[in-house]
């Protein structure tokens, strides 16, 4: 029986009403999980904050500096991060504090924590934060989001992974046999942060550098990173390299289409000594609620959309085939393609409320050889949903994304 067809138990409007939940639910979880977590992808690549001044420094070639980059042996560092994004994204109002508690609540389980790192992490992909953090080697990183009224931190010392939210007071916990698999699920130094960006360095990339700046008191270096292929949303990425230990300070992510930058995030105070050895010790506080991650699975931060690169295009190719979808094109012009199984997802119009607010506002309706769509738009990330069900999403236009389903139909 082809979906959703009525059979004799079934009315018509029944079959209406079972499509119409269906379409919410892909809604709900496709279209905001897309976006968001792909923005999450493009913020963990390295911090930034304004600059200010033009230091008269050695001359050095891109290729240089980049070299510099990859042979910078810092490991100790704290300071004082500020990440602005701004990826254009309406006003979500009740709807985004409904899908930040079903995320927070493991889906709607009930049994989830407020000091996942899953959940709690994704607030950096819209508005401005300011974070403290500090790095001692491979085992040792610590995060804290300041809040108004509250912190959260992100802890990794050895096996354990600590999240401790202090506004609810909950605290969670993972453990690794391995340092090096925790370590995956905590910020890493900014020297891993730098690498993930210059992953994209191939034929498809232009890299200069851009004269010098000032960040957070030192002296830089300018990389400019911009894609040669034309169809990509992403205009540059500028890179502020330290001019003595090598360490990325600032990243900046300009899309094609101008005005303020997606990301803006970096370093508004830096120190590269050792962080006292008591930073990274953590004891959950007297009556707070703590969750252990379940017996026999990864820590919560590993599942966080993008949180590591894939480190070439074969590996991308074969991290997509594990997760289920495959990667059309090359380079800045790379989209992903799922299929879902499952209808399209409706215009707002059908679905009404928050969510209706929310689908209008981002949606195209498109239509081309493979039938007919919606594509779901921000400033640097675009997703098409066909009426079949598949999903096309990629740092390109609207048009190169017709223009990919159309070629896979």
């Amino acid at each position: 029986m082809a979906p959703y067809e009525s059979d004799d138990s079934t009315t018509a409007a029944d079959a209406d009403e079972l499509r119409a939940a269906r379409r919410k639910k892909a809604a709900r979880y496709v279209v905001p999980v897309t976006v968001v977590g792909v923005a999450a992808a493009t913020i963990g690549l390295v911090p930034a904050i304004a600059d200010s001044g033009s230091p008269d420094l050695p001359r050095i070639s891109a290729e240089q500096l980049i070299q510099k980059i990859a042979e910078s042996d810092t490991e100790q560092l704290s300071g004082t991060v500020k990440i602005t994004t701004d990826l254009g994204l309406p006003n979500l109002g009740g709807l985004e504090s409904g899908l930040m508690s079903g995320a927070t609540q493991g889906g709607g389980d009930g049994e989830g924590s407020a000091a996942d790192p899953t959940a709690k992490l994704t607030e950096l992909a819209s508005g401005t934060h300011t974070l403290r953090v500090a790095v001692d080697g491979p085992e040792k990183q610590k995060l804290s989001l300041l809040e108004d009224a509250a912190e959260y931190s992100v802890i990794h010392n050895g096996k354990d992974v600590w999240g401790y939210d202090s506004g609810s007071n909950e605290v969670y916990h993972s453990t690794s046999a391995e340092g090096a698999d925790a370590q995956q699920d905590v910020p890493a130094t900014p020297k891993d942060f730098a690498e993930e960006a210059l992953k994209s360095v191939d034929d498809t990339t232009s890299v200069t550098v851009d004269g010098t700046a000032q960040v957070a008191g030192r002296d830089a270096y300018k990389l400019v990173v911009k894609p040669k292929q034309s169809g990509s949303t992403v205009g540059q990425i500028s890179i502020a390299v330290d001019s003595r230990t090598f360490t990325p300070l600032k990243f900046t992510l300009t899309p094609a289409s101008g005005g303020a930058a997606v990301v803006d995030a970096g370093f508004t105070k830096v120190s590269f000594d050792r962080p006292a050895a008591s930073t990274f010790d953590f004891t959950p506080p007297k009556g707070a609620k703590v969750t252990e991650e379940p017996a026999g699975e990864k820590p919560s931060g590993e599942a966080a959309p993008g949180h590591r690169a894939p480190k070439s295009e074969d590996d991308l190719a074969k991290s997509a085939e594990a997760e289920g979808f495959k990667v059309l094109g090359e380079g800045w012009n790379a989209i992903a393609v799922l299929e879902t199984g499952g209808e399209g997802v409706p215009s707002g119009g059908e679905v009404g409320g928050d969510l209706g607010g929310f689908l209008d506002s981002l949606g195209d309706q498109v239509s081309g050889k493979f039938g007919e769509g919606t594509v779901f738009k921000t400033r640097l990330i675009n997703a098409l949903i066909t009426d079949d069900g598949k999903v096309y999403v990629g740092a390109v236009t609207k048009d190169a994304l017709v223009k990919a389903a159309d070629a896979g139909k």
